[in-house]
């Protein structure tokens, strides 16, 4: 298997014909920054940090409303979900989310909010228009991973102490159904059709897709690197490409991010990133992947058409979470 090398970052006018070509449209990556409390904001056109604001205890989960108008952040130590204002980087309010709070999913309804609480072993949700909790779910323990499905009827937990994907109806709040992956899940996302679920065990190593209907196992990838030891391929975030072509995932102190066909669940290659790869987010026509990369703080692009990285962006310590946000 080729092992794409690691190139330099690309020379200021490679970015400029890019831009001026249409291959970069407008839009901001926002990288919350675990370690220093901010959030990291990169313009896409020039690919440099434009701003940097600072937040709520140990910022890990992030994303953004369906109209971009909004952006919700995990501060996991200082247990709440901000709301906050992307325009003035002023938090709006927060919401009760329960101990913890670490990863988190918005429901297609744009209102609820899934979030994982890893120390109290449940999933809350939480009407973000009320700011109220109208669910308090008991899943297995140390929940991390959350994922709904495209049309809002399903949402998945999973618990890194329990093994488990918890798979949760959206009308009841009820659990329908538990499936057993492999040790400690990290992360968990259903293709664009809605028809498969896909979740990364970090110390099994592996990533399992199941069949949404039937909820069974239908393929199980695993990861080998020439010259890396098979206990540093940690698999924990991943990006599935809407076309239904590619899968990215991050596989932490490996340092690299493998490149998976969603087809036919081969690895087609891995991609040298920074140090212990953590999440990712596309831009907005997927041309795209920004990588967080905890160690080494900063974000590796990687061009999605070539599958090589062009560039090496410095924000702050221990970058975690990653959301595109269009220019409005």
């Amino acid at each position: 298997m080729h092992l794409l090398q690691y190139c330099r970052p690309v020379a200021t006018a490679f970015v400029l014909s890019l831009a001026s070509s249409g291959a970069l449209a407008e839009g901001e990556i926002w990288v919350s920054n675990e370690k220093d409390n901010t959030i990291s904001i990169i313009d896409e056109q020039s690919l440099d940090v434009v701003r940097t604001i600072d937040v709520g205890e140990r910022p890990r989960g992030i994303t953004f409303s369906q109209d971009h108008s909004v952006l919700y952040l995990c501060a996991s130590d200082s247990d709440t979900v901000q709301v906050i204002d992307p325009e003035s980087g002023e938090v709006l309010n927060e919401l009760p989310s329960g101990e913890d709070p670490e990863q988190f999913i918005l429901h297609p309804d744009d209102r609820h909010l899934y979030i994982a609480n890893e120390d109290d072993a449940i999933t809350t949700v939480v009407d973000v228009e009320s700011r109220k909790v109208v669910a308090q779910i008991d899943v297995g323990v140390e929940p991390e991973g959350m994922a709904v499905s495209p049309d809002g009827k399903i949402v998945i937990t999973t618990s890194e102490s329990s093994n488990m994907a918890h798979w949760i109806d959206t009308e009841t709040h009820e659990i329908i159904a538990n499936t057993l992956v492999d040790q400690r899940p990290r992360h968990a996302s259903f293709t664009a059709d809605g028809s498969e679920l896909w979740v990364s065990s970090e110390i099994g190593g592996t990533v399992t897709v199941f069949d949404v209907e039937s909820q069974s196992e239908k393929a199980k990838i695993g990861f080998e690197i020439k010259g890396v030891r098979p206990d540093r391929i940690q698999p924990v975030g991943f990006e599935l490409t809407s076309d239904g072509k590619y899968a990215f995932v991050a596989l932490g102190p490996a340092n690299h991010i493998a490149v998976v066909d969603q087809q036919t669940y081969e690895v087609l290659d891995y991609i040298l990133v920074g140090r212990r790869v953590w999440h990712m987010t596309f831009n907005g026509d997927e041309s795209l992947l920004f990588t967080t990369n905890g160690v080494s703080g900063d974000v590796t692009v990687i061009d999605v058409a070539k599958l090589e990285p062009t560039k090496t962006i410095k924000v702050g310590r221990f970058p975690w979470g990653a959301a595109y946000r269009p220019s409005r």
